[in-house]
């Protein structure tokens, strides 16, 4: 699992384990340390991974979030979101979905964001990475129809994790109080990966009642 040191990530590796689940938990300060904005080391993420043998479940959940406008997003930053949020979840898609395929069971967990079907002010870098997110979910579900491998995206709505810390209080944005608990988060993913064979979760949108 990625983005596993905090937030969304660090409440499933806790549900996970609650579970009975045995977690190859990766961040960029955590147990098995990796950026995932660098092609490299989502290169040697994946050669330890497959060293471990292939998982029967993968859970992506590390990314990137900036609030800014268009005109005033760097290019360099908008490719690095892109890196994190979208080309790292495909490689790893593309790196372990084979040995999923050849067990004949598996479930991808992709987190993705309210701002994967909605659009808001200064999110074109953000909604960019996780509208492709979204498109890549769709096509995989569709590719793996049949072969008892599940694919889930998780749509949430702002959650309160540490990445607010530095933005704080803004005109549009809920107040913290009145945001997702990444717990709630956890508890989505836990559900779509516990379902009967059989049943595909296919997406779950969430947000604060």
């Amino acid at each position: 699992m990625t983005g596993a040191s905090r937030g969304i990530g660090r409440a499933t590796v806790e549900v996970l384990t609650r579970a009975g689940a045995r977690i190859l938990a990766v961040s960029r300060n955590g147990d098995l340390s990796a950026d995932l904005s660098r092609p490299d080391e989502v290169v040697r993420l994946i050669d330890t991974v497959r060293a471990e043998g292939t998982p029967e479940i993968l859970v992506n959940v590390a990314g990137a979030f900036i609030l800014a406008p268009i005109e005033a997003t760097e290019p360099a930053t908008f490719d690095e979101i892109m890196a994190l949020n979208v080309g790292a979840t495909f490689k790893l898609v593309h790196a372990l979905l084979p040995g999923m395929r050849a067990k004949g069971f598996g479930h991808i967990v992709t987190v993705g964001s309210i701002a994967d079907h909605m659009a808001f002010p200064e999110n074109g870098a953000y909604a960019a990475s996780k509208y492709a997110v979204r498109g890549l979910h769709e096509v995989l579900r569709e590719e793996l129809r049949g072969s008892n491998v599940r694919a889930t995206l998780i749509s949430p709505g702002a959650v309160d994790t540490t990445i607010w810390d530095a933005i704080g209080a803004r005109p549009g944005l809920p107040p913290r109080s009145a945001m997702l608990q990444p717990a709630a988060v956890a508890d989505a993913i836990l559900y779509a990966l516990t379902r009967p064979a059989g049943v595909s979760i296919d997406e779950i949108r969430i947000s604060h009642s």
